[in-house]
């Protein structure tokens, strides 16, 4: 991460403006972002460039049209730096009860007012390599603690199945989108319900962009049901995209599962929600 690019992307009320912007409505082109600002296309573009810059936004192509979502993780960084262990126990107490807040305004609203999730990392390894990680059954069980079964065809069905030999599948849906090796789209949902017509699973997408030795892979989480859905994924894909990172560019998962640091929490959401 670049802090300079970083602080100096922040230090300008204009592209603070424009991320709160984004934090609102995620996945807004340039012609939305421009909407309410006063000042000329061409300068919010530069504004949006410097972010892109920093890492603070990461973009999607959806055909013609240019999206553009807010990325947390250089703030994050920036945060575990500066912010002392002292302070921390303090900062992560008000943070529950912002988060508490937020989540109780969002259950209020329609479902379709949960945003999509978007998270971007960046990899030392070749398009193939990384599609091949996404796809392989075994390569997926060693990163993700589930191996992700499909014949990867539009319409074969994507199963998630647990390691321990149960043969249970936590999640499943329909291969959407298999645009090999660019694209990936398909239903990550509740397996009890992947031939139900009426059901409408949420909907996972990953891209997949070359440049030079790495690769920026890209992951959208779309048709959320509630804010609990995404509260859980936004916590677990950094953890399962750190691990293939790692397992890509060193031939090792990190040396513990790196969703173990939620595990309580999860457990005690599930507990509530049982």
């Amino acid at each position: 991460m670049d802090e300079d690019a970083v602080f100096k992307a922040l230090a300008d009320p204009t592209r603070r403006s424009l991320l709160d912007s984004l934090r609102a409505h995620p996945g807004s082109t340039l012609g939305e972002l421009c909407d309410g600002l006063d000042m000329r296309r061409q300068s919010v573009s530069r504004h949006l460039e410097l972010l892109e810059l920093a890492n603070l936004v990461t973009t999607i192509r959806d055909g013609r049209r240019k999206l553009h979502y807010p990325n947390p993780v250089p703030i994050h960084e920036i945060r575990k730096r500066w912010i002392s262990k002292f302070d921390e126990p303090r900062v992560l107490a008000l943070d529950a009860i912002t988060r508490r807040a937020e989540e109780l305004a969002m259950t209020s609203t329609d479902a379709h007012t949960i945003p999509d999730y978007v998270y971007t990392t960046y990899i030392r390894a070749t398009a193939e390599d990384v599609w091949h990680a996404l796809t392989d059954a075994d390569l997926t069980a060693r990163y993700w603690g589930h191996a992700q079964i499909s014949d990867w065809t539009p319409g074969s069905t994507v199963e998630h199945v647990r390691t321990d030999g149960s043969g249970i599948a936590d999640c499943a849906g329909r291969v959407i989108e298999a645009d090999r090796p660019r694209r990936l789209t398909f239903g990550f949902d509740d397996p009890a319900r992947v031939d139900d017509p009426d059901f409408e699973p949420s909907v996972v997408t990953f891209e997949i962009e070359p440049h030079r030795d790495i690769v920026k892979l890209t992951v959208v989480h779309r048709k959320l049901q509630n804010a609990d859905d995404l509260h859980a994924i936004g916590e677990g894909w950094p953890a399962v995209l750190a691990n293939l990172k790692t397992l890509l560019e060193t031939g090792e998962v990190l040396p513990q599962a790196p969703w173990e640091f939620h595990a309580e929490e999860r457990a005690a959401r599930i507990a509530q929600n049982g």
